[in-house]
């Protein structure tokens, strides 16, 4: 199983750690891609501040952030998952997972990046501030830029086995499973039971839950019928509606009562 994370939009500090390592990071095949995002994100920063908050969408508040982009090569590393911080990975709370249920995440869990693309959550970066919706003045858009790098990369990291796909909709147009991998695909949404409506925050929360459910119960469904059974199995209320054509995913929908 492979599951798609978005980043959070916070993150924790970088720490005293080691910098750095572009080579040590996971799916090699972005390597090239991250260099130059990369290198593109830190000379913007250390140029024109006010440029540079204008292009991150970044509040007069916010301009230490552009200071921390400067910073991104000589910074102190941290594992991913302890950099990502926010509603979802609250819920998903990995520092307190059980060995077992951290090595499943270790396997499982991809978390994607503007800068990034996409990482392990075990991969050591620095914290940053690029989101997806960013547009570099050297490379453009950065969820267009990213389409042709993960379409080569992805296909292979997701074997052959599950995705499920927790993106927002800005990190899922960087990569679009297609074909015999959208069909083993299955993306969620989260509604609130009595309104059917969709709710950001615990849309959030419940999609970390649901990970965390996952990997500590040791389920590793392989295939969007057999999600859907161990959801409802942990407790979840799933509507599921099967692709109406070949090469699309499974739509599921997990009803809440509360909103919190």
């Amino acid at each position: 199983m492979l599951v798609l994370l978005p980043p959070s939009e916070g993150k924790a500090a970088s720490g005293r750690g080691a910098p750095l390592k572009p080579q040590a990071l996971s799916l090699p095949g972005l390597a090239e891609a991250r260099e130059a995002v990369l290198t593109e994100l830190v000379e913007l920063c250390a140029g024109d501040e006010d440029k540079a908050r204008e292009v991150l969408g970044l509040s007069q508040g916010l301009r230490g952030e552009v200071a921390k982009n400067v910073e991104l090569r000589t910074a102190g590393a941290r594992p991913a998952g302890e950099i990502y911080t926010g509603v979802l990975y609250d819920a998903l709370d990995p520092a307190s997972l059980d060995p077992a249920a951290e090595r499943r995440a270790a396997r499982s869990l991809l978390v994607f990046s503007g800068l990034w693309g996409a990482v392990r959550v075990t991969d050591r970066i620095p914290s940053y501030r690029c989101s997806m919706g960013v547009r570099l003045p050297g490379i453009g858009a950065l969820g267009a830029y990213w389409r042709t790098p993960m379409a080569s990369v992805l296909p292979e990291a997701a074997g052959g086995g599950l995705v499920l796909d927790l993106r927002s909709a800005a990190y899922a147009a960087a990569w679009k499973p297609k074909g015999e991998v959208a069909a083993r695909t299955a993306t969620v949404r989260v509604l609130h039971a009595p309104t059917r409506k969709v709710v950001s925050h615990f849309n959030k929360a419940t999609k970390g839950r649901i990970v965390r459910s996952l990997l500590t119960a040791g389920t590793a469904p392989e295939d969007p019928a057999s999600l859907v059974e161990a959801l409802r199995d942990l407790g979840y209320v799933v509507e599921a509606q099967a692709p109406g054509r070949a090469g699309t995913p499974w739509a599921l929908d997990v009803l809440v009562d509360e909103v919190h």
